[in-house]
């Protein structure tokens, strides 16, 4: 008998469909004044409010994000150290350096200055010779390391982002979005939580020059604990933000304002939103199943899923809509099939719209089947597929 193999595809298992608050794209009510805006829920993924958050515009310093998600991964993979010393070329001086009149950690001109007092002048003081000097001395040059920073782009899928400079200083080539900065701060705290820690240190010295950090909020008693602000005359004020609060981060990009009170106000309404606008709903503890998986030639016909983490999703406050949870994986499985294995992910939208995802792993293992079954499983396949 010839073998027949399954016919895999995507296949949903519907959960539930339950009547509950809704989770709008858009606070109803509400438009912020900020042309481009994104607020995230970290813990379940969903985006609590957007604006213009797909629309490429000037990210100014907040480029700087992306340099140090460089750095961050240069640093991980051992390729500097945080004791390496750089030197300050009369590039990075002249244009990032004190004669620049920009944001500066004040690097004397060919002194040499350890990675780990760079970080600090990039991230708490925002200095562009700080990320110049750290460009420089990773990759040789500038030009090279935006590569690797556009490179980093693609790897974290930015579809809307193109990065020309390290500094954030003015380039019409440079180009962000909302979602994508606030992705790439995401990857900052997440592939990297103790190197993000620098963004909450308040100050930095060096130089024996005094600096705070440039981040308004951190302090404010909001649970900001980063990251980083911008601003050019063309592009407007800009910040993107990350912050606890009750446990739960949420980050925040708004971009485009006219005044530097304009963004923090903005801002500081916005994450009072996220604070005080929802509640959370658990509908499956971590471990609880949530599906069942079908599975192609195994001792069982189907395994349950779980997610290795609570299923929660928030819920605004005094607006009732439908969500509808599924899980979702390629399949059907193939037999054997180990316990613990991640094979797709649960999501839940509300009217169409995705807006929480997790993975879902299976909870037990499933041995191959006697021929017999293999054979019943084979036949089904071939005259009425999977369902």
């Amino acid at each position: 008998m010839p073998s027949i193999g399954p016919a895999f595809r995507r296949l949903a298992v519907s959960l539930a469909v339950l009547t509950a608050s809704a989770l709008p794209a858009l606070a109803a009510g509400y438009d912020s004044k900020a042309p481009y805006a994104i607020l995230i829920d970290e813990d379940s993924g969903a985006v609590l409010y957007r604006k213009g958050d797909d629309i490429p515009f000037d990210p100014a310093a907040m480029v700087k994000m992306m340099t140090m998600a460089v750095v961050f991964d240069a640093i991980a993979a051992g390729e500097i150290s945080l004791d390496q010393t750089f030197p300050v070329s009369e590039n990075a001086w002249r244009t990032g350096g004190a004669p620049s009149g920009s944001a500066t950690m004040f690097a004397a001109l060919k002194s040499s200055v350890p990675v780990s007092d760079l970080l600090r002048g990039a991230i708490v003081q925002a200095g562009n010779d700080a990320c110049l000097i750290l460009a420089e001395g990773i990759a040789g040059s500038e030009a090279a390391f935006v590569r690797r920073m556009n490179d980093k782009a693609s790897a974290l899928r930015l579809a809307g982002s193109t990065f020309a400079n390290v500094t954030g200083l003015g380039d019409p080539a440079q180009k962000a979005t909302a979602r994508d900065l606030a992705t790439i701060a995401d990857y900052l705290i997440t592939h990297h939580p103790e190197l993000y820690k620098i963004y909450a240190e308040p100050d930095f010295t060096w130089n024996k020059i005094y600096q705070r950090n440039r981040n308004p909020l951190l302090g404010a008693g909001l649970g900001v604990d980063g990251l980083s602000t911008g601003s050019t005359p063309e592009a407007g004020f800009g910040m993107t933000l990350s912050a606890v609060q009750d446990g739960h981060r949420t980050t925040l990009v708004v971009a485009g304002l006219p005044s530097e009170k304009d963004r923090t106000d903005e801002a500081k309404r916005l994450l009072g939103y996220a604070g005080s606008g929802f509640e959370r709903v658990r509908f499956f503890a971590a471990g609880d199943p949530v599906a069942n998986a079908r599975v192609f030639g195994g001792i069982k016909g189907t395994v349950p899923l779980a997610t290795h983490e609570p299923f929660d999703v928030l819920i605004e406050k005094g607006v009732r809509a439908p969500i509808r949870a599924r899980a979702i994986y390629t399949g059907p499985l193939v037999a054997p099939v180990k316990k613990d294995q991640q094979v797709g992910v649960i999501r839940v939208w509300t009217d169409d719209d995705k807006v929480f995802e997790k993975p879902v792993f299976t909870t037990e293992a499933v041995g191959v089947g006697s021929m017999s079954q293999r054979a019943i499983d084979a036949v089904g396949q071939l005259l009425i597929g999977w369902l």
